[in-house]
C-alpha cells in the first residue's frame, strides 16, 4: 500500500511536468536509496533519530535505530496512520484513500484485520502449499525451455507471487491472465508513473468486479470466504480495498525478494549449498532480515508530544521508521546467524499479515530454483544490473541469468 501512495504522488506530479528529485532535497531521498543490496552509508551514519528536510509545514522524523523503531512502531496510543492525516499533510483528498489496513487506525483498522486474520492462519494457508509448489515447477519449466539469458524477474519472481495471489483471492481460472497482466503493470515504480497509475485503476476496477461477482457465487478463496462468514458487514467497497491491499502487499514485496534473495544466493555458494541440501528456512529469514525490501514503514503521526530516542517529537508531527536501518544493526549477510526477530515485515498492529505466506512463496521457490538450475549465474556483471531508486518496496528492473 505505501508503494500505492508513491505511485500516486509522481502521477500528480507527472502530470504537472515535475520531478520528484528536484522536488525533494537528497538528503529527504537517502533513507530510500542504496548502493546495489546496501543502504547507503549515510543511512547508517545518522543518529537514530533525526530531521528529514522536507517542503512540509510540519516536521517529519526519521528514525533508524532498532529500538527507536520498535517503540514508535509498537505505541498505537502515541501515533496515527490513520490516512487522513496524510492527506492534510501533503495536500490529498480524503476521497483518495486507497483503503486497506496500512492507512487506517483502531477500531476501523480492528475490525477489518479481524475479518482477514482467519484467512492468513497456516491451517487455511496449508491448503495453497501444493499449488504453490506447481507453479514453482510451471516457471522453472519455462526457464528451462529458454535459449539464451531468461530474465528471472519476468520469468520467475514476478509470476510466482501474482498467481499464488490468484489461488488467495479465488480469481477464476478464465480471467487469472487479465489479473497476472494489470498486477504486473504496477510493479514497475518510476517507470512511467502515469501508466503505472493508470495500473493500479485497472486493477482496483478489476477487483470491484471480482467482489460483485462472487456477493452471486462465492468461490474458496479469500474473497468468497470474507463474503460467507461476513456478508454485508463487509461493503464491496471495504473488500476490494482488502484486495488491493494483500494485491500490493503480497505481490510486489515477494516478487522483489525473489529477485533480489537470488541474487543473494548466486553470490553465496554456501548459503546457495544450504537451501539446496538442508533446510531452507533459517536462510529465508536471513535473507529477509537482509535485504528487507519495505525499506520504511507506513508513516506515523504523533498524537502527543513525545519523546523517542532523547528527541522530543511535537503532536502532528510525522514519523518515519527505516525498517532496513533497524534491521541491518545485525550487519550483512551470514547464512548460518541463528534466525531472530527482524523488520522485514513491519512491527505492532501494522506488521504485514501476509507474512507466513510470503515465507511459504519463498521456502518453496528458492530450493526448487537452485535444485534445477545448481550452475545458475547472473549474465551480466553485478555492478550493471538496474535497481529500483528511490523505492519503498526495493527490487532489481531486470535480471539476466544463464541456467546452464
Amino acid at each position: 500500500m505505501a508503494s500505492w501512495f508513491v505511485r500516486r504522488q509522481l502521477a500528480r506530479m507527472n502530470a504537472k511536468g515535475l520531478d520528484l528529485g528536484s522536488l525533494l532535497p537528497d538528503s529527504a531521498l537517502m533513507p530510500l536509496r542504496r548502493q546495489g543490496l546496501d543502504p547507503v552509508p549515510d543511512l547508517t551514519a545518522v543518529p537514530s533519530v533525526s530531521k528529514l528536510e522536507l517542503p512540509l509545514k510540519i516536521d517529519v522524523w526519521l528514525v533508524t535505530g532498532r529500538e527507536e523503531v520498535r517503540q514508535v512502531l509498537s505505541s498505537v496510543d502515541d501515533y496515527s496512520s490513520d490516512f487522513n492525516n496524510l492527506a492534510r499533510t501533503i495536500g490529498m483528498a480524503e476521497s483518495e484513500n486507497p483503503g486497506g489496513l496500512g492507512f487506517s487506525d483502531p477500531p476501523v483498522h480492528t475490525r477489518l484485520r479481524k475479518v482477514l486474520t482467519p484467512e492468513f492462519t497456516m491451517r487455511r494457508l496449508s491448503r495453497l502449499t501444493p499449488r504453490i509448489d506447481e507453479i514453482v515447477a510451471e516457471c522453472l519449466d519455462r526457464m528451462a525451455a529458454a535459449s539464451g539469458p531468461v530474465d528471472l524477474v519476468e520469468e520467475f519472481a514476478l509470476p510466482i507471487p501474482s498467481l499464488v495471489i490468484c489461488e488467495l483471492l479465488g480469481v477464476p481460472y478464465s480471467e487469472r491472465e487479465a489479473f497476472q497482466e494489470v498486477a504486473t503493470a504496477r510493479f514497475d515504480l518510476l517507470g512511467g508513473a502515469s501508466a503505472s497509475l493508470g495500473a493500479i485503476s485497472d486493477s482496483l476496477v478489476f477487483l470491484r468486479e471480482q467482489v460483485k461477482k462472487q456477493r452471486d457465487a462465492p468461490t474458496d478463496g479469500l474473497l468468497g470466504m470474507i463474503i460467507r462468514e461476513h456478508g454485508d458487514r463487509v461493503d464491496d467497497e471495504e473488500l476490494a480495498g482488502l484486495a488491493d491491499g494483500v494485491l500490493t502487499g503480497g505481490f510486489e514485496t515477494t516478487a522483489s525478494m525473489l529477485a533480489l534473495g537470488a541474487i543473494t544466493l548466486i553470490e553465496d555458494a554456501e548459503a546457495r549449498r544450504t537451501v539446496i541440501e538442508g533446510d531452507a528456512a533459517p536462510v529465508v529469514e536471513e535473507l529477509l532480515r537482509y535485504l528487507t525490501v519495505v525499506q520504511v514503514a507506513f508513516p506515523r503521526f504523533a498524537r502527543r508530544e513525545v519523546s523517542v530516542g532523547g528527541v522530543t517529537i511535537k503532536e502532528g508531527d510525522g514519523v518515519i521508521c527505516s525498517l532496513l536501518a533497524a534491521d541491518r544493526e545485525d550487519g550483512g549477510f551470514d547464512a548460518h546467524r541463528t534466525p531472530g526477530p527482524h523488520y522485514a515485515f513491519g512491527h505492532g498492529i501494522h506488521r504485514c499479515i501476509g507474512a507466513e505466506l510470503a515465507r511459504m512463496e519463498l521456502r518453496s521457490a528458492y530450493p526448487a530454483l537452485f535444485r534445477r538450475f545448481p550452475t545458475l549465474r547472473l549474465a551480466v556483471p553485478q555492478d550493471e544490473l538496474q535497481y529500483r531508486d528511490a523505492s519503498i518496496v526495493y527490487g532489481v528492473e531486470k535480471l539476466p541469468v544463464l541456467v546452464r
